[in-house]
């Protein structure tokens, strides 16, 4: 048997259900992956709530989740690149969050030997979509971009995107987060009212794009005198259908791969803000709601637990009452030690230097 997460009627966080399923066995082309770990976005929110079910279709019991990373359980007939024991990152349409979960072959890609679990099943929707908007928006070194929620796993990565290309890249973010995105060279201003009053105050260059992963901000984004075609968003779906924003998707397994090894190389990092067990799927969301988590909140199938580990199966520190309530919060580096929190169970042991990083200074090469 199976565990995956199912919700039956929209709503938050509360109607999410962990089920036990018979393992689904993988058809011609496809592929069974154990999952290892599994990340989460705002766009699964969204799904959730029943905004745009009309875009967004769903279809009761509902699975949820698209990215993961995990070991080969079973190969279908026809699969020719992976076998079992394959360690392997990928995506599907939905229902990720899961022990096991089908995938076809075209949608799965080895896991670079040097990327930990929790960030290569929570780099797929995030870096994609990253990558697309960047160049979609061909950002340079004539470019000032501004990113909404700027300290989330999607804004820090299209940060760090855009700066490599040579952009002025300034982000909105809680101001307990401001030391965090000054790490990616981003230069912050804070959530609220009148987000253009705020950024005319930091520079005077002309904005020539705008990326809004906190959704509602395409007024902020005229008044900066950004053209609607060059206002990217990935929930705000009124900004589209009413300003003509152009609505950002994931990408392919090419593009996976593709920020994928740029995180292998330490090219680009991607900071960890939470992991948390399948069975507290309820409370990953709850606290990726609140919109200031520094970094990709996981969910982890199998979790470890090492002395005086950084990041660990999270208590939140608010409740739903205070959503959107932004609590203080330590310092975050993306330059610190951080020990596995996901194992692969396979006896590896942690020795004194070779504990891998959340990230390491940015290398020299250019992003391609």
């Amino acid at each position: 048997m199976a565990k995956a997460v199912r919700f039956s009627e929209f709503g938050g966080p509360e109607v999410l259900e962990i089920q036990e399923i018979p393992t689904p066995a993988p058809g011609p082309g496809e592929v069974l992956v154990e999952v290892y770990a599994a990340g989460i976005s705002p766009v699964e929110t969204a799904v959730r709530l029943g905004d745009n079910a009309d875009r967004w279709p769903v279809e009761f019991p509902s699975g949820q989740g698209r990215e993961f990373a995990g070991v080969v359980a079973q190969v279908g007939p026809g699969v020719t690149r992976f076998r079992r024991g394959a360690e392997v990152m990928g995506y599907v349409a939905r229902g990720a969050h899961a022990t096991h979960v089908v995938v076809p072959e075209t949608q799965l890609l080895p896991k670079p030997i040097s990327l930990s679990w929790e960030i290569a099943g929570s780099l797929y929707v995030a870096g994609t979509t990253a990558l697309g908007a960047v160049e979609g928006l061909n950002l340079g070194a004539n470019d000032v971009v501004v990113i909404t929620a700027a300290a989330g796993g999607i804004g820090c990565l299209a940060a760090q995107f855009a700066r490599a290309r040579g952009a002025v890249v300034i982000g909105s973010t809680t101001e307990e987060r401001f030391d965090f995105v000054r790490q990616f060279g981003v230069v912050p201003v804070s959530y609220g009212p009148d987000l253009a009053v705020r950024v005319r105050a930091v520079t005077r260059a002309p904005v020539t794009a705008f990326l809004d992963f906190l959704g509602g901000e395409s007024d902020e984004a005229a008044a900066l005198g950004v053209p609607s075609t060059r206002v990217f968003t990935t929930t705000d779906w009124g900004a589209v259908e009413d300003h003509d924003a152009v609505k950002l998707y994931a990408g392919d397994t090419i593009a996976l791969a593709r920020v994928a090894q740029l995180v292998a190389d330490r090219q680009i990092r991607l900071p960890i803000a939470d992991v948390f067990s399948l069975s507290e799927i309820a409370d990953a969301y709850r606290q990726l709601d609140q919109r200031d988590s520094a970094g990709k909140i996981v969910i982890g199938m199998k979790l470890v637990d090492y002395k005086g580990q950084k990041v660990r199966p999270s208590r939140l520190k608010q409740q739903d009452v205070t959503i959107g309530v932004p609590t203080r919060h330590e310092r975050v580096s993306v330059e610190g030690v951080l020990p596995p929190v996901i194992g692969d169970g396979r006896a590896r042991r942690l020795r004194t230097g070779s504990i891998p990083q959340v990230g390491a200074p940015a290398a020299a090469a250019p992003v391609r």
